[in-house]
């Protein structure tokens, strides 16, 4: 049965860090990409980061970038999302999400529009930034 889990959510101030983990049951890291995904409440879900698995390219959205490191680790199947700096922008439902990349396949080229071609995705951990 494949299972995305989330964990690491939580509060911190303004300027803090946060390490979000995603645990991945069932399927193989070298043959799924794997996302993180954030949703506001009343806003659409946007995808912040992603490696592929093709080649481990990693992407991240513009607002992230320098502050936040996607990594995995293929034999624990396991991926973490390290966040710095956190801002007042950043609270969300943060969700890790898997989209088939077998050997072969082009990495993933955007996270535009990626949440269309998920396969699978975890139940989400809530991160909060406040004073």
């Amino acid at each position: 049965q494949v299972q995305l889990v989330e964990s690491g959510g939580g509060l911190v101030q303004p300027g803090g860090s946060l390490s979000l983990s995603c645990e991945v049951f069932g399927l193989n890291l070298d043959h799924y990409a794997i996302a993180w995904f954030r949703q506001v409440p009343g806003k659409e879900r946007e995808g912040i980061s992603c490696i592929s698995a093709v080649d481990g390219s990693i992407l991240y959205e513009d607002s992230v970038k320098g502050r936040f490191t996607i990594s995995r680790d293929i034999a624990k199947k396991m991926v973490y999302l390290q966040m710095n700096r956190l801002i007042p922008d950043d609270p969300a439902d943060y969700y890790c999400a898997a989209q088939e990349n077998p050997p072969g396949a082009r990495p993933i080229p955007t996270l535009s529009g990626m949440d269309v071609y998920v396969d699978y995705w975890g139940k989400g951990t809530q991160v909060n930034v406040s004073s």
